[in-house]
């Protein structure tokens, strides 16, 4: 069995759907990230970084004791890796799918974040930081698109890399993106929405998300945290 430290937002999706497609069971320990519950010890023993998604299998593969993941890339890859799915063997598969992970790590999601953030829920509107990010959103979203012209899947064969990318396009409208302006990924997007082990994934906890978003007590637990008084 494997606990899911999770909350549903684009990198918690990405778990849940991968357990989803890949089979796995799994049990749902939520981790209310407005209320601040990611500073519990506990959970810090496990996630140092102090975010949600984190994982502790308690049958890892080769036996012995739990062993505990944080990072959604990290996950994905571990749970491909015990699963023997979604990641191909072959050298030149296996790094198709980890360079566009590791793209969607380290500029899909935090850009398409900060899109999001200055376009909702900064308290002042800084022109500047909503046209930079909603920008790059715009250029990020055309970087996937011409990689999906070819190929039905982002590496090719569904993988990871698909699961770690969906989530993020889906509150596309709150980033400034029109999915009409991309025509394989919107192509690629409602492929992906059509799965049913997508769609059970993404379903998890929905009815913890409101349209209205954080509010001001999770705004500060959000968006004000420091190392430092």
């Amino acid at each position: 069995m494997i606990d899911l430290y999770y909350w549903p937002t684009p990198n918690g999706w990405k778990i849940t759907i991968a357990l989803e497609e890949m089979g796995l069971p799994y049990r749902v320990v939520p981790v209310n990230i407005g209320r601040g519950e990611q500073f519990k010890p506990d959970f810090l023993a496990i996630s140092p970084n102090n975010r949600m998604p984190a994982i502790v299998d308690h049958e890892p593969p080769g036996g012995g004791a739990p062993i505990s993941v944080f990072e959604s890339g990290a996950i994905l890859i571990y749970l491909a890796e015990k699963s023997g799915r979604f990641l191909p063997k072959d050298l030149r598969g296996r790094f198709e799918v980890l360079q566009w992970l590791m793209w969607q790590m380290g500029g899909l999601g935090p850009m398409l974040g900060q899109a999001h953030h200055f376009r909702q829920y900064a308290p002042e509107k800084i022109q500047y930081g909503i046209d930079r990010y909603t920008n790059e959103a715009n250029r990020l979203y055309g970087v996937l698109n011409k990689r999906l012209a070819d190929r039905p899947f982002v590496a090719g064969e569904y993988s990871i890399a698909d699961m770690a990318a969906w989530p993020w396009i889906v509150p596309h409208e709150r980033q400034g993106q029109k999915l009409e302006d991309f025509p394989h990924l919107r192509r690629w997007y409602d492929t992906m929405k059509e799965r049913p082990a997508v769609q059970k994934g993404f379903s998890v906890m929905r009815d913890m998300v409101t349209g209205t978003g954080p509010d001001e007590e999770a705004k500060k637990v959000l968006f004000g945290q420091r190392a430092t008084p």
